[in-house]
């Protein structure tokens, strides 16, 4: 990949009831100066790293872009949560949003993940069951039966993982990561998505860890939406295959350069 013009730093942040100081990091790919317009791309986690998204900034990528005004959001994962939230507040020059393998609410991706945990063979199920109950999350048969499940639901590459998705450093759920018991667990954006004005393209995986249950309200509340299922698909399913990769970005692509 040819190298478009990189730049990456930190901004401070406050965050309330921490006293720890944090930061928000960004990558900047590109230059700011053209007339191009921009694109935001957000990452999934939290706790994993950018890395994973960045063959969205590759040139054969972003020459899909047309000059104009204003900038589209990318919120995958996790991302999708703060690209909606922002979307909602109807930002001016705010022109495209993709809402990428996310979910609109926190008990809804549970009851998805019940679902899926159902599909795992009998005996990886009954290892999750087992050591969850236990509150073993850290043990080894725990971790085995969790890697079925990545392999199945997160990224379904072969071989697993690929090299750019990183380890997780850590999460917002709570203890397991099948269950919502942390801060975010109420957590929903569906009463607001009927605020976003802007045409918005929704997509997930066949074998998505964001099952369609929690996909479906995108869809029934957005006014200007499309939705797509990538099928035999995971949830980074642009790390999957070189074929699937092609397809998501070409759709991804034509969309964000539609003049209306």
């Amino acid at each position: 990949m040819a190298d478009p013009g990189l730049r990456e730093g930190i901004v401070p942040l406050k965050i309330q009831h921490i006293d720890a100081p944090c930061h928000i990091y960004y990558n900047i790919i590109g230059d700011l100066s053209s007339n191009s317009p921009r694109l935001i791309v957000l990452h999934g986690g939290p706790g994993t790293g950018h890395e994973y998204l960045l063959p969205t900034g590759d040139e054969s990528f972003g020459r899909k872009l047309c000059d104009g005004p204003g900038y589209r959001i990318l919120g995958h994962s996790w991302g999708r949560r703060i690209a909606v939230t922002f979307a909602t507040t109807q930002p001016r020059v705010l022109q495209r949003l993709v809402l990428a393998s996310g979910i609109a609410s926190s008990r809804g991706w549970v009851e998805g993940i019940q679902i899926i945990r159902r599909q795992l063979p009998s005996d990886a199920q009954l290892a999750i069951d087992e050591e969850e109950q236990k509150g073993n999350f850290e043990s080894a048969r725990f971790r085995d039966a969790m890697s079925v499940f990545f392999r199945n639901y997160l990224c379904r590459a072969k071989p697993f993982p690929p090299k750019e998705l990183l380890p997780e450093r850590g999460q917002d759920s709570g203890p397991s990561p099948l269950d919502c018991t942390g801060s975010f667990r109420d957590w929903s954006c569906t009463p607001y998505l009927h605020q976003i004005a802007v045409p918005t393209l929704v997509y997930n995986g066949e074998f998505d860890t964001s099952h369609d249950i929690t996909t479906v309200p995108f869809f029934e509340h957005i006014p200007r939406v499309r939705w797509i299922t990538f099928p035999d698909a995971g949830h980074i399913c642009h790390l999957e295959r070189p074929e699937l990769a092609w397809k998501e970005f070409r759709i991804v692509g034509e969309f964000l350069t539609q003049k209306k």
